[in-house]
């Protein structure tokens, strides 16, 4: 854990914890290469002028990333955290100097597991930040983990589908790949899928009921990649359709940029 690319003290980790305003971005590292930096580094410098009214300087961010990995050529996850540890309760509004956090563990081996969704009805606040405030997401996750579920999907106030706590979600139908149409965060696998698919991409709007004519089902994000989802409450599906080993081909083949 390095803040602006030495250790922090726990005062400056205590904001977290007491104010927990920020935002980050989450990606896989592997060889010293990330699948869509450029794109990671774009979404924490207009998050970080959204909550902070102030600019980041992405190559600065670069630079600590590769500090904090110091040559370490394991498959890692890397969180980059932007926060300002001055901020408080009772001085949020003070104009702000943003920190960058950098936080690393190894990642997983293998491909991960199917996903068991439960739906449940929840927006996060400012859906299009990927902001640090994830109590909402993450005591849902809880109950559906209780449930025996892995994960939860949050449906809007209308029913339609928007995402799964941490990550995208995307359908198959008839061999066409459907995002849900709603308010979520386009994460950066998803955006590198899109743009790399031949066919046009389909964003719809999507209820529990139009599952019926789905025929496959899949996660997205940084960590993981793309990863087949088994079921939606008591809606089953296949986790070795075609189409989305394809997707997971496709996205492995994308070319990663140097850290």
């Amino acid at each position: 854990m390095e803040l602006n690319g030495v250790p922090p003290t726990i005062e400056q980790i205590k904001a977290l914890a007491l104010t927990n305003y920020g935002h980050f971005t989450s990606m896989l590292v592997e060889s010293g290469k990330v699948r869509g930096l450029s794109l990671h580094l774009q979404r924490l410098t207009r998050d970080c002028r959204y909550l902070f009214n102030t600019e980041l300087d992405a190559q600065r961010v670069r630079d600590y990333v590769r500090h904090a990995l110091a040559g370490d050529d394991q498959r890692t996850v890397v969180r980059v955290t932007i926060y300002d540890p001055a901020l408080d309760l009772g001085t949020i509004g003070n104009d702000a100097n943003p920190r960058v956090l950098v936080t690393t563990r190894a990642a997983g081996e293998g491909l991960p597991a199917p996903w068991r969704l439960q739906a449940v009805s929840y927006q996060r606040e400012i859906p299009a930040v990927k902001h640090i405030s994830l109590f909402g997401a993450l005591q849902r996750r809880r109950a559906a983990q209780r449930d025996g579920f892995d994960d939860v999907l949050f449906l809007n106030p209308d029913g339609t589908i928007s995402e799964i706590a941490t990550s995208n979600i995307g359908f198959v139908r008839d061999d066409e790949i459907v995002w849900p149409r709603a308010e979520y965060l386009a994460g950066v696998t998803m955006t590198l899928i899109n743009q790399e698919l031949d066919e046009p991409v389909t964003s719809k709007p999507l209820t529990l009921s139009d599952l019926a004519g789905v025929d496959a089902a899949f996660g997205t994000n940084a960590a993981t990649g793309v990863r087949p989802i088994a079921s939606i409450d008591d809606r089953e599906w296949p986790t070795d359709h075609p189409a989305v080993q394809r997707l997971r081909e496709l996205y492995a083949d994308i070319p990663a940029e140097r850290v």
